[in-house]
């Protein structure tokens, strides 16, 4: 049976969220190990220095996580009421979405299967 009133199981399931901003975008079309090189090299970084990093970074992965990654700083300002100066990378990881299956002809009639990979890309911030 339940355990209480409706609103006051949602009032104690809202107690235990985790209140750190972050921000996530699902379905880009990188696959997870390309996204984890970038996310390796700004993991435990401050956010400015970040998108520094994201900025002179030539792979493509970069230019999708530094979007992500305005976002959060976008979430922890006005959302949390955060200084943006404080803001450090806490969490980022890459998980892996459903993959796209592609057909690629050869010779002789036969036809290879092409695997397009897709992942979820999410950053997490917090407050020194």
């Amino acid at each position: 049976m339940a355990k209480g009133h409706r609103s006051q199981i949602k009032r104690e399931r809202n107690e235990n969220k985790d209140t750190r901003p972050k921000a996530k975008v699902s379905f880009t079309r990188v696959s997870v190990q390309k996204a984890c090189f970038v996310l390796d090299a700004i993991r435990g970084k401050d956010a400015t220095t970040a998108l520094g990093i994201l900025a002179y970074n030539p792979r493509y992965a970069s230019t999708v996580i530094e979007k992500v990654l305005k976002s959060a700083i976008a979430n922890a300002e006005n959302n949390n009421g955060m200084d943006v100066s404080k803001l450090y990378i806490q969490e980022c990881y890459a998980n892996q979405a459903p993959t796209m299956k592609r057909i690629r002809p050869r010779a002789q009639g036969r036809a290879y299967r092409i695997l397009k990979r897709l992942s979820h890309i999410t950053v997490v911030l917090n407050e020194r």
